[in-house]
């Protein structure tokens, strides 16, 4: 069954509510010919949306199961895209909305007629460098599909310091729940956040920077040994973690912040 018939089901009652807890818990798969096991309720326990990491797999392989996920959800994100990947990709241009992230490493894929929520909290994503960009846009898209509303500011690493405070102060202003800072190099923009704001900070090390310690070593390395507490970190060019944990965090705060005023306006 899917959840509208569950659902249904429980309304009706012809199934109990633990009955109906039972089925949307269950880890239902739907098998994609013979090279893919869809889990459709996935979304529904984590709240994590659809994703699909693409870059060991075939175009071919990718719009097969995009068209699987698209069937039973509005959008979908596909990570870690190659050359190869983007004339494949283009097929659903004629009956989607397909939105490319800088460098066209990952893309969005979504029904014309799906508007997102942006009711979950607000995330603010800070990046060290320009270089950063990409990564930093992958944390974007997930959070954005999550229900958040993101801001960005970019270019305001430590080799320049002054042009840090006055956007992060704008940021603040915004009220943002939490902060993923992007960094590449020696990665250590997210220890010096950390230590001048009170809310969370997620460390998002970028495989940029070359020699010894080169492609994001240094910078996961910095980041796990911060001074700074009030820091968690994500793996190497982990965007789309970045932006699930900022997004799970905000969806937290929001969620407690709408109970305690609706307990406040109940005693009214």
């Amino acid at each position: 069954m899917n959840r509208k018939e569950i659902l249904e089901q429980l309304a009706s009652g012809k199934i109990s509510v633990e009955e109906a807890e039972n089925y949307l818990n269950s880890n239902q798969i739907e098998v994609i010919e013979e090279f893919a096991k869809y889990d459709i309720f996935r979304e529904a326990r984590t709240g994590i949306p659809e994703v699909i990491y693409s870059e060991t797999k075939s175009p071919e392989t990718v719009v097969e199961i995009t068209k699987k996920v698209l069937e039973k959800k509005n959008i979908v994100l596909l990570s870690r895209l190659t050359e190869e990947h983007i004339p494949k990709i283009a097929e659903f241009s004629s009956d989607f909305i397909v939105k490319y992230g800088t460098g066209k490493k990952f893309c969005i894929i979504k029904k014309h007629n799906y508007i997102p929520s942006k009711e979950n909290g607000r995330i603010g994503i800070i990046t060290a460098g320009t270089s950063d960009i990409p990564v930093a846009e992958e944390a974007k898209a997930i959070a954005e599909m999550m229900g958040c509303e993101v801001f960005m500011i970019h270019d305001v690493g430590v080799a320049g310091i002054h042009r840090l405070f006055e956007p992060l102060n704008n940021l603040l202003k915004k009220d943002v729940d939490v902060l993923i800072v992007a960094a590449g190099m020696e990665g250590a923009l997210p220890t010096v956040v950390a230590g001048l704001v009170d809310i969370p900070v997620i460390g998002l090390p970028i495989s940029t920077g070359y020699g010894f310690g080169g492609k994001g070593e240094t910078a996961l390395m910095s980041m796990l040994q911060s001074c700074a507490l009030g820091i968690a970190v994500v793996n190497i060019d982990g965007g789309i973690s970045a932006g699930a944990m900022a997004a799970k965090i905000a969806q937290q705060v929001n969620r407690k912040h709408r109970n305690s005023s609706s307990d406040v306006d109940d005693k009214q």
